[in-house]
Protein backbone atom coordinates (compact mmCIF):
# COMPACT_ATOMS: atom_id res chain seq x y z
CA UNK A 1 0.00 0.00 0.00
CA UNK A 2 2.59 2.23 0.70
CA UNK A 3 4.18 1.96 -2.82
CA UNK A 4 0.74 2.54 -4.20
CA UNK A 5 0.41 5.61 -2.21
CA UNK A 6 3.71 6.96 -3.07
CA UNK A 7 3.10 6.02 -7.12
CA UNK A 8 -0.16 8.51 -6.47
CA UNK A 9 1.71 11.23 -5.11
CA UNK A 10 4.39 10.97 -8.04
CA UNK A 11 1.89 10.95 -10.33
CA UNK A 12 0.22 14.21 -8.87
CA UNK A 13 3.82 15.77 -9.44
CA UNK A 14 4.07 15.12 -12.90
CA UNK A 15 7.31 12.77 -12.03
CA UNK A 16 5.61 9.58 -12.93
CA UNK A 17 4.57 9.41 -16.91
CA UNK A 18 0.63 10.31 -17.41
CA UNK A 19 0.58 6.54 -18.99
CA UNK A 20 0.66 5.52 -15.73
CA UNK A 21 -2.49 8.13 -14.20
CA UNK A 22 -4.41 6.48 -17.22
CA UNK A 23 -3.73 3.07 -16.30
CA UNK A 24 -7.11 2.00 -14.68
CA UNK A 25 -9.30 4.26 -16.48
CA UNK A 26 -8.36 2.39 -19.41
CA UNK A 27 -8.56 -0.88 -17.89
CA UNK A 28 -6.16 -3.14 -16.62
CA UNK A 29 -4.00 -3.30 -20.27
CA UNK A 30 -0.96 -5.13 -18.63
CA UNK A 31 -3.30 -7.68 -15.94
CA UNK A 32 -4.12 -10.46 -17.79
CA UNK A 33 -5.69 -12.54 -14.31
CA UNK A 34 -8.73 -12.78 -12.37
CA UNK A 35 -9.78 -9.59 -10.00
CA UNK A 36 -12.21 -9.23 -7.33
CA UNK A 37 -13.81 -5.94 -6.26
CA UNK A 38 -11.54 -5.33 -3.06
CA UNK A 39 -8.89 -4.47 -5.79
CA UNK A 40 -10.70 -0.56 -6.52
CA UNK A 41 -10.75 0.97 -3.78
CA UNK A 42 -9.95 4.39 -6.13
CA UNK A 43 -13.73 3.43 -7.28
CA UNK A 44 -16.95 4.33 -6.00
CA UNK A 45 -19.98 2.37 -4.90
CA UNK A 46 -23.81 3.40 -6.55
CA UNK A 47 -25.51 2.04 -2.92
CA UNK A 48 -24.34 1.26 0.29
CA UNK A 49 -25.19 -2.12 0.80
CA UNK A 50 -22.01 -3.29 -1.54
CA UNK A 51 -20.82 -1.89 1.62
CA UNK A 52 -23.14 -4.17 3.99
CA UNK A 53 -22.10 -4.46 7.38
CA UNK A 54 -19.29 -1.96 7.64
CA UNK A 55 -20.88 1.17 9.79
CA UNK A 56 -20.60 4.50 8.16
CA UNK A 57 -17.78 3.59 5.98
CA UNK A 58 -20.38 2.04 3.71
CA UNK A 59 -22.24 5.91 3.62
CA UNK A 60 -18.44 7.06 2.61
CA UNK A 61 -17.62 4.99 -0.21
CA UNK A 62 -21.25 5.81 -2.15
CA UNK A 63 -20.80 7.61 -5.24
CA UNK A 64 -22.72 11.29 -3.99
CA UNK A 65 -19.88 11.14 -1.62
CA UNK A 66 -16.84 9.75 -2.51
CA UNK A 67 -17.37 11.92 -5.84
CA UNK A 68 -19.97 13.83 -6.87
CA UNK A 69 -19.55 15.69 -3.73
CA UNK A 70 -15.81 16.67 -4.46
CA UNK A 71 -17.08 17.64 -7.99
CA UNK A 72 -19.98 19.81 -6.76
CA UNK A 73 -17.20 21.82 -3.84
CA UNK A 74 -15.14 22.13 -6.84
CA UNK A 75 -12.21 20.01 -5.48
CA UNK A 76 -8.61 19.58 -7.08
CA UNK A 77 -8.75 19.71 -10.70
CA UNK A 78 -12.56 20.27 -10.60
CA UNK A 79 -11.81 24.06 -9.29
CA UNK A 80 -11.17 24.63 -13.15
CA UNK A 81 -14.95 24.53 -14.00
CA UNK A 82 -17.43 27.33 -13.00
CA UNK A 83 -20.51 26.39 -10.66
CA UNK A 84 -22.25 25.84 -13.76
CA UNK A 85 -20.38 23.73 -14.99
CA UNK A 86 -20.11 21.29 -12.15
CA UNK A 87 -23.60 20.85 -11.76
CA UNK A 88 -23.46 19.91 -15.46
CA UNK A 89 -20.85 17.52 -15.17
CA UNK A 90 -22.69 16.15 -11.90
CA UNK A 91 -25.86 15.77 -13.67
CA UNK A 92 -24.13 13.37 -16.69
CA UNK A 93 -22.29 11.49 -14.36
CA UNK A 94 -25.40 10.61 -11.75
CA UNK A 95 -27.14 9.80 -15.62
CA UNK A 96 -23.53 7.11 -16.17
CA UNK A 97 -25.00 5.96 -13.19
CA UNK A 98 -28.50 5.56 -13.77
CA UNK A 99 -28.17 3.38 -17.18
CA UNK A 100 -25.37 1.05 -16.20
CA UNK A 101 -26.53 -2.18 -15.90
CA UNK A 102 -25.11 -5.80 -15.33
CA UNK A 103 -26.95 -8.70 -15.55
CA UNK A 104 -26.73 -12.73 -15.82
CA UNK A 105 -28.23 -15.15 -17.99
CA UNK A 106 -27.66 -18.64 -16.68
CA UNK A 107 -29.58 -22.00 -16.20
CA UNK A 108 -31.25 -22.07 -12.89
CA UNK A 109 -30.73 -25.67 -12.20
CA UNK A 110 -27.25 -27.77 -13.61
CA UNK A 111 -26.25 -31.15 -13.23
CA UNK A 112 -22.95 -32.15 -10.98
CA UNK A 113 -20.07 -32.08 -12.82
CA UNK A 114 -21.85 -30.66 -15.81
CA UNK A 115 -20.49 -27.51 -18.34
CA UNK A 116 -22.61 -25.17 -19.22
CA UNK A 117 -22.71 -21.02 -20.02
CA UNK A 118 -23.42 -17.90 -18.46
CA UNK A 119 -23.79 -14.68 -19.92
CA UNK A 120 -22.75 -11.44 -18.48
CA UNK A 121 -24.37 -8.60 -19.98
CA UNK A 122 -23.50 -4.94 -19.56
CA UNK A 123 -25.30 -1.37 -20.45
CA UNK A 124 -23.53 1.81 -20.22
CA UNK A 125 -19.94 3.01 -18.69
CA UNK A 126 -17.90 5.44 -19.99
CA UNK A 127 -15.25 3.46 -21.29
CA UNK A 128 -12.81 3.07 -23.72
CA UNK A 129 -12.34 0.01 -21.26
CA UNK A 130 -14.97 -1.96 -19.08
CA UNK A 131 -14.66 -5.17 -16.69
CA UNK A 132 -16.14 -8.27 -15.94
CA UNK A 133 -15.83 -10.24 -13.42
CA UNK A 134 -17.80 -13.24 -11.98
CA UNK A 135 -17.89 -13.57 -7.82
CA UNK A 136 -19.67 -14.57 -5.09
CA UNK A 137 -21.75 -12.33 -3.63
CA UNK A 138 -22.48 -8.56 -4.19
CA UNK A 139 -20.27 -6.90 -1.71
CA UNK A 140 -16.98 -4.87 -2.04
CA UNK A 141 -14.66 -5.98 0.32
CA UNK A 142 -16.54 -9.93 1.12
CA UNK A 143 -16.45 -11.04 -2.73
CA UNK A 144 -14.38 -13.64 -3.56
CA UNK A 145 -13.99 -15.44 -7.29
CA UNK A 146 -16.88 -17.44 -7.94
CA UNK A 147 -14.13 -20.40 -8.39
CA UNK A 148 -13.78 -20.03 -4.58
CA UNK A 149 -16.89 -21.49 -3.96
CA UNK A 150 -16.95 -24.34 -6.19
CA UNK A 151 -17.33 -23.29 -9.79
CA UNK A 152 -14.73 -24.06 -12.10
CA UNK A 153 -13.96 -21.10 -15.10
CA UNK A 154 -13.66 -24.34 -17.77
CA UNK A 155 -12.52 -22.18 -20.99
CA UNK A 156 -11.52 -18.87 -22.17
CA UNK A 157 -14.70 -16.85 -21.88
CA UNK A 158 -16.18 -15.31 -24.96
CA UNK A 159 -16.05 -11.50 -24.75
CA UNK A 160 -18.48 -9.23 -27.27
CA UNK A 161 -17.74 -5.86 -27.63
CA UNK A 162 -19.99 -2.67 -28.43
CA UNK A 163 -19.86 -3.47 -32.39
CA UNK A 164 -21.17 -7.51 -31.63
CA UNK A 165 -17.79 -8.91 -32.78
CA UNK A 166 -15.31 -10.99 -30.62
CA UNK A 167 -12.19 -9.30 -28.96
CA UNK A 168 -9.58 -11.32 -28.27
CA UNK A 169 -6.91 -9.08 -27.95
CA UNK A 170 -6.86 -8.40 -24.23
CA UNK A 171 -7.13 -11.99 -23.32
CA UNK A 172 -4.56 -13.46 -25.70
CA UNK A 173 -1.74 -11.38 -24.17
CA UNK A 174 -1.92 -13.96 -21.11
CA UNK A 175 0.30 -16.90 -22.55
CA UNK A 176 -1.89 -19.76 -23.51
CA UNK A 177 0.01 -22.18 -21.32
CA UNK A 178 -1.25 -20.66 -18.14
CA UNK A 179 -4.55 -21.04 -18.95
CA UNK A 180 -7.27 -18.33 -20.07
CA UNK A 181 -10.05 -19.78 -18.28
CA UNK A 182 -10.04 -16.22 -16.10
CA UNK A 183 -13.33 -15.23 -14.17
CA UNK A 184 -12.49 -11.42 -15.28
CA UNK A 185 -11.90 -9.74 -18.68
CA UNK A 186 -11.43 -6.16 -19.93
CA UNK A 187 -13.93 -5.11 -23.16
CA UNK A 188 -12.56 -2.38 -24.65
CA UNK A 189 -14.05 -0.08 -27.56
CA UNK A 190 -16.48 1.18 -25.05
CA UNK A 191 -18.13 4.72 -25.62
CA UNK A 192 -21.30 6.28 -23.89
CA UNK A 193 -22.03 9.41 -24.24
CA UNK A 194 -23.97 11.50 -21.46
CA UNK A 195 -25.36 14.24 -23.16
CA UNK A 196 -26.84 12.29 -25.82
CA UNK A 197 -27.96 9.36 -23.82
CA UNK A 198 -26.08 6.72 -25.57
CA UNK A 199 -24.94 3.97 -23.94
CA UNK A 200 -23.00 1.22 -25.13
CA UNK A 201 -23.87 -2.55 -24.95
CA UNK A 202 -21.65 -5.41 -24.67
CA UNK A 203 -21.53 -9.08 -23.21
CA UNK A 204 -18.81 -11.76 -22.01
CA UNK A 205 -19.95 -15.40 -22.04
CA UNK A 206 -18.48 -17.49 -19.75
CA UNK A 207 -17.76 -21.36 -19.55
CA UNK A 208 -18.33 -23.30 -15.89
CA UNK A 209 -18.15 -26.50 -14.75
CA UNK A 210 -20.58 -27.32 -11.83
CA UNK A 211 -18.82 -29.27 -8.74
CA UNK A 212 -19.34 -33.09 -8.25
CA UNK A 213 -21.18 -32.15 -5.34
CA UNK A 214 -24.66 -31.34 -5.24
CA UNK A 215 -25.56 -27.80 -3.15
CA UNK A 216 -27.06 -24.65 -3.97
CA UNK A 217 -24.09 -21.80 -5.42
CA UNK A 218 -24.05 -18.59 -5.45
CA UNK A 219 -23.04 -16.65 -8.24
CA UNK A 220 -22.89 -12.77 -8.93
CA UNK A 221 -21.46 -10.46 -11.84
CA UNK A 222 -19.07 -7.36 -10.33
CA UNK A 223 -19.08 -4.38 -12.96
CA UNK A 224 -16.10 -2.37 -13.33
CA UNK A 225 -16.55 1.22 -15.07
CA UNK A 226 -15.58 4.64 -15.29
CA UNK A 227 -17.88 7.96 -15.62
CA UNK A 228 -15.74 10.91 -16.60
CA UNK A 229 -14.80 10.23 -19.74
CA UNK A 230 -18.58 10.14 -20.95
CA UNK A 231 -18.85 13.98 -20.22
CA UNK A 232 -16.84 16.51 -22.37
CA UNK A 233 -16.76 18.34 -19.23
CA UNK A 234 -15.21 15.20 -17.46
CA UNK A 235 -11.84 14.90 -19.03
CA UNK A 236 -8.55 17.54 -20.50
CA UNK A 237 -7.26 16.54 -23.85
CA UNK A 238 -3.65 15.67 -23.69
CA UNK A 239 -1.65 16.01 -27.08
CA UNK A 240 0.00 12.94 -26.50
CA UNK A 241 -2.22 10.69 -24.33
CA UNK A 242 -5.39 11.84 -25.26
CA UNK A 243 -8.24 12.05 -22.58
CA UNK A 244 -7.39 12.31 -19.26
CA UNK A 245 -10.03 12.25 -16.66
CA UNK A 246 -10.29 15.33 -14.87
CA UNK A 247 -10.25 13.42 -11.24
CA UNK A 248 -7.18 11.90 -11.90
CA UNK A 249 -5.92 8.08 -10.72
CA UNK A 250 -7.15 9.09 -7.40
CA UNK A 251 -10.51 10.95 -8.16
CA UNK A 252 -13.12 8.32 -7.19
CA UNK A 253 -14.85 8.41 -10.29
CA UNK A 254 -14.82 4.68 -11.23
CA UNK A 255 -17.41 2.46 -9.97
CA UNK A 256 -18.04 -1.12 -8.76
CA UNK A 257 -21.71 -2.10 -9.46
CA UNK A 258 -23.13 -5.83 -8.85
CA UNK A 259 -25.70 -7.70 -10.76
CA UNK A 260 -28.58 -9.27 -8.48
CA UNK A 261 -27.14 -11.69 -6.04
CA UNK A 262 -27.95 -15.37 -7.98
CA UNK A 263 -28.10 -19.05 -6.60
CA UNK A 264 -27.98 -21.92 -9.34
CA UNK A 265 -29.17 -25.36 -8.15
CA UNK A 266 -26.34 -28.55 -8.32
CA UNK A 267 -28.34 -31.73 -8.47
Amino acid sequence: MKATRLLAVLSVLGIVAPTWVAAYPGGTPDFQTDAIPYCAPCHSSTDESALAGSGERAGKEVADRKHIATILAGEGAYGKLSEEERQTLASHIKAVDANAKVTVEFPPQVAKGETFQVTVKVTGGAGPVVGIALVDRAHRWYARSASQVGWEIAGTPTIIGPSGSPQTDWIEKRPERFGRNLSFVNITGVESDAPSRAWSKSKVIFTLKAPDKAGELPLVAAYFYGTEKASPLGYEIHPIYGKLIRGTYTGKSGRVKFSSAHVISVR
